[in-house]
C-alpha cells in the first residue's frame, strides 16, 4: 500500500507537520476571538441603578436574629448585621446593615458571624461612604478557584487536547455572555441569533478538538445539520403545543424590565436546540472519529461499507446519548414532578400543565435532534471520508 499512508498506517511526516501547523494556527485564532468577545461591551453596563457603586468583600462580624420569625420551614423578618469591609478604599471600616427575609427560601439569604459577603457601597460626592448593603455571600474567589482546578485537571489528564478543550470552554462562555444574550436584548430574533452562534460554536469547538481535517468537517456537517433540523422541530412543536414561552425563570421579568419586544416563545425555542447542540457535537464527533479510524485502517474500504460501519457505530452511541440527555434535562423539573405526585394530582392534569408540556417538548425535541445527528453524520462521513485516494491500492 503506497501513497498517503505506509504499510503500518503511520501518516507521513510531512502530513503530520501540516496538520500540526493548522492545529496551532486555529488555536491562536480561537484565542484571539475569545479575547475579542470578552473585550466587547454588552451595551448594558450602565443599565443598573447601582452601576456607579463600588463592590467590596466584607466579613460578617456580628449578627442579631431577634427580629427573625420561624414560620414552618422558612424564616421571615430581619437580621441586624455588623460587617467589616475587607477590600477596596474603605477597607477596615465597620458598618451596620440589615438583611430582610421575605419568607422565600429560593431568594432569602441567612448570614452568620464569620461569613464572607459581597457588599455594595454607595459613595457620596465628597468620596465618603454614604450607604452600604450586604448583597449576598461572597463566592468570587471560590468560583475562580473551582475554574482553575477544573482547567488544570483537564490539561493534566488530556495534555494538549485539554488545552484546546479549555479554550473551547472559555470561548463558548464569551460567545454566549458577550454576543448572543446582548444581541437578543437589542432586538435580534432569538432563533436567528442562536442559530448563528450555534454555527460559530460548532465550528470552533469541533475544529479545535478534531482538527481541520476530513474528520472535523464530517463532524461539523452532522452536528450543524442536527441543529438546523432541531430548530425546525422545536418551532413546530412549540406552537403545536401552544407553549407561550414564559415558563423559564425570569422570562416574565424581562418583559417588565422594558424589553417587551422579546418573543418569549422564540426564546424558548432557541433554548431547546442551543441546549442540545453540545450533545450533538459530542455524538457527531464520536461517529466521525470512528469512521475516520476505520478508513485509516482500511483505506480501500468502499463508501457503502464505510457507511454501513458508521450506521452500526451510530446506533450504539445514539442509544446511550439520548438517555444521557433525558437524565440531564430531568434534573430541571424533579422538584416540580415530586410536588405534583405529593399532592396526588392526576397524571392527565399533570401532562396538560404548561410547565410539564414545555419540559416534554424540550426533552423529546432535543432527543429527536440528537437521533437525527447520527444518520446525518454517517451520510456526511460517507461523502467526505469515503473518497478514495488515487494512490490507494488493495
Amino acid at each position: 500500500m503506497r501513497g498517503k499512508y505506509s504499510r503500518n498506517m503511520t501518516p507521513e511526516p510531512g502530513i503530520l507537520k501540516r496538520e500540526t501547523r493548522r492545529d496551532i494556527a486555529f488555536v491562536l485564532i480561537s484565542v484571539f476571538l475569545t479575547a475579542l468577545f470578552f473585550s466587547l461591551p454588552t451595551g448594558f453596563e450602565g443599565a443598573s441603578q447601582s452601576a456607579g457603586s463600588l463592590r467590596a468583600r466584607g466579613k460578617v462580624v456580628e449578627v442579631n436574629n431577634e427580629r427573625l420569625l420561624n414560620i414552618g420551614p422558612v424564616k421571615q423578618g430581619e437580621q441586624q448585621l455588623e460587617v467589616e469591609i475587607r477590600s477596596g478604599p474603605f477597607k477596615g471600616e465597620v458598618f451596620s446593615g440589615s438583611n430582610n427575609l421575605i419568607g422565600k427560601i429560593e431568594l432569602d439569604k441567612i448570614f452568620a458571624p464569620g461569613d464572607s459577603v459581597l457588599v455594595v457601597l454607595s459613595v457620596s460626592e465628597d468620596g465618603g461612604l454614604r450607604h452600604a448593603q450586604v448583597y449576598d455571600h461572597y463566592r468570587t474567589g471560590k468560583t475562580v478557584l473551582l475554574c482553575v482546578l477544573f482547567f488544570a485537571f483537564i490539561v493534566l489528564i488530556m495534555g494538549w487536547m485539554g488545552v484546546k478543550i479549555v479554550i473551547s470552554f472559555v470561548f463558548t462562555a464569551a460567545a454566549l455572555i458577550r454576543v448572543l444574550f446582548p444581541a437578543m436584548l437589542r432586538g435580534w430574533d432569538p432563533i436567528f441569533a442562536s442559530v448563528l452562534i450555534s454555527a460559530l460554536l460548532t465550528a470552533v469547538i469541533i475544529f479545535l478538538v478534531g482538527g481541520i481535517t476530513r474528520r472535523g468537517l464530517t463532524a461539523f456537517a452532522g452536528a450543524m445539520g442536527g441543529v438546523l433540523l432541531t430548530s425546525a422541530l422545536a418551532f413546530f412543536f412549540t406552537h403545536w403545543f401552544k407553549i407561550h414561552g414564559a415558563v423559564r425563570p425570569f422570562s416574565e421579568s424581562l418583559l417588565y424590565s422594558g424589553y417587551t419586544h422579546l418573543n418569549l416563545a422564540h426564546l424558548f425555542i432557541s433554548g431547546i436546540f442551543l441546549a442540545s447542540s453540545g450533545a450533538m457535537m459530542d455524538l457527531s464527533m464520536d461517529i466521525a472519529s470512528a469512521m475516520d479510524e476505520i478508513k485509516k485502517q482500511y483505506p480501500a474500504i468502499s463508501r457503502v461499507n464505510l457507511i454501513k460501519s458508521g450506521v452500526s457505530v451510530s446506533r450504539h452511541v445514539a442509544g446511550t446519548m439520548s438517555t444521557t440527555l433525558l437524565l440531564a434535562y430531568s434534573a430541571e423539573y424533579t422538584a416540580m414532578i415530586m410536588t405534583f405526585i405529593a399532592q396526588g394530582i392526576p397524571m392527565e392534569n399533570v401532562i396538560n400543565m404548561v410547565w410539564v408540556s414545555s419540559e416534554v417538548v424540550h426533552t423529546l425535541v432535543g432527543c429527536f435532534g440528537l437521533v437525527l445527528v447520527a444518520p446525518l453524520t454517517v451520510f456526511a462521513g460517507g461523502l467526505i471520508l469515503g473518497r478514495q485516494d488515487p494512490e490507494t491500492k488493495v
